[in-house]
């Protein structure tokens, strides 16, 4: 059974930073791509960022661009989110998601870690 279950969050003041890791067990079909999205309260569920797994390439909302990098280790089926210059506004649920490339979209989803930056 595939999953996919994310660490890293935790309460950290404005300007500081945050790893968050996703590590994909339980041998999927393929890893197409693998993704971040969060929720805050309140909210919509919104895309972050995203890595295709083969090529490396990266996309990433405009708002977190120049502070979030997105990384895989192939190896280790492992993704990582390196947050830096965290706002308040970055408060949220944090999911990991797992394209295999069967369908379009995301199919497998994470639990969520919860990321708090206070101002």
């Amino acid at each position: 059974q595939v999953q996919v279950v994310e660490s890293g969050g935790g309460l950290v003041q404005a300007g500081g930073s945050l790893r968050l890791s996703c590590v994909v067990s339980g041998r999927p079909f393929a890893i197409y791509a693998m993704g971040w999205f969060r929720q805050a309260p309140g909210k919509e569920r919104e895309y972050v960022a995203h890595i295709h797994w083969t090529s490396g390439s990266t996309n990433y909302v405009a708002s977190v661009k120049g502070r979030f990098t997105i990384s895989r280790d192939n190896a280790n089926n492992t993704m990582y989110l390196q947050m830096n210059s965290l706002k308040p506004e970055d408060t949220a649920d944090y999911y990991c998601a797992l394209n295999t490339g069967r369908a379009l979209g995301y199919d497998y989803w994470g639990q969520g870690t919860q990321v708090t930056v206070s101002s």
